[in-house]
């Protein structure tokens, strides 16, 4: 299997599956001298974690990181980053039942198609479990842009719609989104998620979400203006995400109902001597490089395809048959593909940083940004 890894200058490559002993990553590119301890991972990887509310998973996984190269004393020294995360609560019996079968929606098919194997056992390679590696990268990518543009880079998701079911964007509150199991910034909203999310989880079925991510402090100047360009790269790393069916950036599909005076982000003279916008229709990208606005992406998650009701499928012997997906399952897989999606960005940001970097320097109108 190829394709394992992600990134240029900063890349990160991931291994293992859903229900082997461990899974990891090692990332290589860091800077020397970055602040890191497992601490600091550890921080973002129990945002992510199984088990935390029964709308999720009830997988129980502490996802424990342990640090086994490239730092000491407290700091990276710029060789190969090694993380490793034990899986520890397993049930492949769960999916003994299924071992012949495809379950619709899911990567089983197109895996095997491929590959002639035929990993039962959570979706193996394929499964969501993959991406504890991917927050724990990120919270490496988060410390290399903390170190190299400052602490004003802040990085931050919340989940905007779960069903037919969307926030009133007047009520965000970015203070909410750490008091709801969902990720809300609208408490109101919030609220209606629970009845709404019992409904589904009782009833054996599962329902898609939209998650919006933003990243400020990011100096002007990232990215390029022909392939290497920042919202590209953006996108296709939140396609890589398991689920992920579609991206936008700023305004999105949106700026297609709009006219061009109201889509143009119009600026003025800051009394700093930079830019000022007066809106971010482009979420904070122009011709493929970051304008120095806030950063603004959305993608949708499509619904958990493993339910309890039962779907038509085939098996591997090419017989038609039904399938009923047994285990433990996210009702709405959205809630925890928000901290996913942060580490995505932070990854993304962090590449396109070293790769400035090493292009033409430094920032031609300094580190700050609106």
């Amino acid at each position: 299997m190829s394709d394992n890894s992600f990134g240029r200058l900063f890349r990160v490559t991931t291994w293992g599956e859903s229900h082997g002993p461990a899974l990891g990553c090692v990332i290589d590119g860091t800077p020397p001298r970055v602040p890191l301890s497992e601490a600091d991972i550890q921080h973002w990887m129990d945002q992510r974690k199984p088990g935390t509310s029964r709308f999720v998973t009830q997988r129980r996984e502490p996802d424990e990181v342990k640090i086994l190269s490239g730092v000491f004393e407290g700091q990276t020294t710029g060789t190969p980053i090694s993380l490793l995360i034990e899986n520890v609560d397993q049930r492949s019996k769960d999916y003994g039942e299924i071992m012949d079968k495809f379950r619709p929606g899911h990567a089983d098919y197109t895996y095997w198609s491929k590959y002639g194997i035929r990993d039962y056992r959570g979706g193996g390679r394929s499964s969501a479990r993959e991406t504890a590696a991917r927050v724990a990268a990120g919270a490496v990518a988060r410390n290399v842009l903390a170190s190299l543009i400052g602490p004003a880079v802040q990085i931050r998701g919340a989940l905007v719609q779960v069903g037919e079911k969307t926030i009133d964007p007047a009520n965000w509150n970015w203070d909410s989104v750490t008091q709801n199991p969902f990720w809300c910034p609208d408490p109101k909203m919030a609220m209606e998620w629970e009845d709404y999310l019992d409904g589904i989880r009782k009833a054996g079925s599962s329902v898609g979400a939209v998650v919006e991510l933003r990243a400020s402090g990011i100096p002007a100047g990232l990215g390029e203006p022909i392939y290497g360009k920042l919202d590209a790269d953006l996108a296709a790393a939140m396609m890589s995400i398991n689920a992920v069916k579609g991206v936008e950036i700023g305004a999105g599909f949106a700026s297609a109902r709009l006219t061009g005076e109201q889509n143009a982000d119009e600026m003025r003279l800051g009394s700093d001597g930079r830019a000022d916008f007066t809106s971010n229709q482009a979420g904070g990208i122009l011709g493929g490089i970051s304008s120095g606005q806030e950063i603004v992406v959305r993608f949708a998650v499509k619904p958990t395809s493993s339910i309890l009701n039962p779907r038509a499928t085939i098996d591997r012997f090419g017989a038609e048959t039904e399938i009923v997906t047994k285990g433990r399952h996210d009702p709405c897989v959205g809630i925890r593909a928000v901290p996913v999606g942060e580490a995505m960005l932070a990854l993304v940001l962090a590449d396109h940083l070293l790769r400035h970097r090493g292009q033409v320097g430094g920032f031609k109108n300094g580190f700050d940004a609106r």
